[in-house]
């Protein structure tokens, strides 16, 4: 019997995360470390954790997750991002609930760029009348 595999990718301002779930007994591994070691803030396991405990999934899946880019909180949200996704792939009938909660959304979120002859993305120079 061949196990079932579903991947997607999750982004978030400049964080990319490559999700690859099957079922299993509930292990994320992010970057080939567990990821309550990966993540080390409470709320960053909790925003990765939302999707399984809002649709009822919680510790079917074993999770192998890739994420580059961006700052720690980035990633948390690519990751939750990339595990809704799957959860789609694995049951369209999650959309709905999945949808509503905003998970679905990619957070789009980027650093401006700098315009040529300013200081910054906003900032301009000091205005003299004379």
């Amino acid at each position: 019997m061949t196990q079932e595999r579903y991947y997607a990718t999750g982004k978030r301002k400049s964080a990319i995360a490559r999700i690859y779930m099957k079922s299993g007994s509930g292990n994320i591994v992010v970057n080939k470390r567990n990821y309550e070691e990966y993540f080390t803030r409470p709320s960053l396991k909790m925003i990765i954790r939302q999707p399984f405990e809002i649709t009822g999934k919680n510790g079917q899946f074993d999770l192998y997750v890739n994420v580059s880019g961006g700052g720690v909180a980035g990633q948390a949200g690519a990751v939750k991002h990339g595990i809704s996704k799957a959860l789609l792939e694995y049951d369209v009938q999650l959309r709905p609930i999945l949808k509503k909660a905003g998970f679905l959304t990619r957070d789009a979120r980027i650093k401006e760029r700098k315009k040529y002859g300013q200081p910054g993305a906003r900032k301009r120079f000091q205005f003299s009348k004379r």
